[in-house]
């Protein structure tokens, strides 16, 4: 028995290598089976992507974008009223108070825009009672800001705005104006004045400029004792043509015929004694 057992392990230990080949063998098939599928996958998605893109049309080249525009730049005031007008005064008014730049800054950075109404030099100048020049430099500023309204008015639209009653300025509530529109004519009342927008110097959204005949006086700071207006001046009074011609009239035409003259005062002379004895007839007669 013991020589039996020492060759079946003398056979036994020459069967293990090639179990062990023969296990290494079905390891390399399956390795080799496992890659020829995942060649074959990946190979079938190639394939599935190749006939995708050519069965589908390459999407359209959308050309870009194009950036916005740049927004226009709103009208510079201090340029605009140094070249129209003259509105020079009232401009250093602006540019000593510091107005303008309220005004430039409502332009530029609002939607809502802004309306002024801006005097001439003659304006200033016409303004005697109450004078400007007793104004404290906040008086002033306000005087300034009550010639604006803080949105912006084409003159279309003041139709409407004289149905809507006073309208507040720039200077505040209490610094309003009344505004009326006859057949296209915008007239402005302030208590103490009363005048017309004259012309348009500026109107496009969100500016609009117009010149106006006389300074707006506000209630607020020059009172409600407001002077009587001063009567309108008689119309001349036109006489009537003469029938009858006038001395002038007669000595410039004795003075165009002195011949006719002279003629006249002849036969007068020679008439007279043939006068004189008609009237001895008579009274002899008599």
């Amino acid at each position: 028995m013991g020589s039996l057992f020492l060759k079946k392990h003398k056979d036994f230990h020459i069967l293990t290598p090639l179990f062990a080949l023969s296990a290494q063998w079905e390891s390399q098939e399956t390795m080799a089976k496992m890659q020829f599928s995942i060649f074959i996958a990946v190979f079938a998605v190639i394939v599935c992507s190749a006939s995708a893109k050519t069965a589908s049309p390459p999407a359209p080249m959308l050309p870009p974008t194009p950036a916005p525009a740049p927004a226009p730049e709103n009208v510079n005031l201090t340029e605009l009223l140094s070249v129209a007008g003259p509105f020079h005064t009232f401009l250093d008014y602006l540019l000593s108070t510091g107005v303008i730049e309220t005004f430039q800054n409502q332009a530029n950075n609002t939607e809502e825009g802004v309306t002024i109404f801006v005097p001439k030099d003659d304006a200033f100048k016409a303004q005697k009672n109450p004078p400007l020049s007793n104004l404290t430099k906040d008086q002033l500023k306000q005087l300034l800001l009550f010639h604006a309204l803080p949105h912006y008015y084409s003159l279309s639209e003041f139709k409407n705005l004289s149905q809507s009653g006073p309208v507040s300025t720039f200077a505040g509530g209490q610094y309003s104006l009344k505004f009326t529109d006859v057949s296209g004519t915008v007239r402005i009342d302030s208590l103490w004045t009363r005048t017309k927008v004259s012309s348009s110097v500026f109107s496009t959204d969100p500016v609009a400029v117009y010149q106006v005949n006389r300074v707006l006086l506000p209630e607020a700071i020059f009172g409600t004792d407001v002077p009587p207006m001063p009567a309108p001046a008689p119309a001349p009074i036109v006489s009537a043509p003469s029938d009858s011609p006038s001395a002038a009239d007669s000595d410039e035409a004795n003075a165009k015929s002195p011949k006719s003259a002279k003629k006249n005062s002849g036969q007068k002379l020679a008439l007279a004694p043939v006068a004189m004895v008609v009237s001895g007839l008579v009274a002899m007669f008599l």
